[in-house]
């Protein structure tokens, strides 16, 4: 009698942050979601990772997932405090025509 047993193999990446870092802007959504992270492939036996295959250093955006890897002299930009994506200041500027306006006038009759 043979038995076979189905294995599930793979080599996912998990990509973990470093430390407590700055926000910073990501180059391809605008936004200030970009991170610096650990990215590391896994050979997996079973859903159970068991040995380090690579290991590499990233620029990452939480956003659109957006990955770079960490090359000297470049760094995304640092978001300033109150840093407000570019589209969204155009449409969220300042409140126009402050005060009372009523939604719906009623016709006289």
């Amino acid at each position: 009698m043979l038995i076979l047993i189905p294995f599930a193999v793979g080599c996912p990446t998990k990509v973990k942050p470093e430390g407590n870092q700055e926000a910073r802007i990501c180059p391809r959504c605008h936004n200030a979601a970009m991170f610096s992270a650990k990215s590391r492939t896994w050979f997996e036996l079973c859903f159970v990772p068991l040995i380090p295959m690579n290991s590499k250093h990233v620029w990452m955006c939480g956003i659109c997932q957006l990955q770079v890897n960490v090359q000297p002299g470049w760094e995304p930009q640092i978001a300033q405090p109150g840093y407000q994506h570019p589209q969204l200041q155009a449409q969220y500027g300042p409140p126009q025509n402050v005060g009372y306006q009523p939604s719906y006038v009623q016709p006289r009759k």
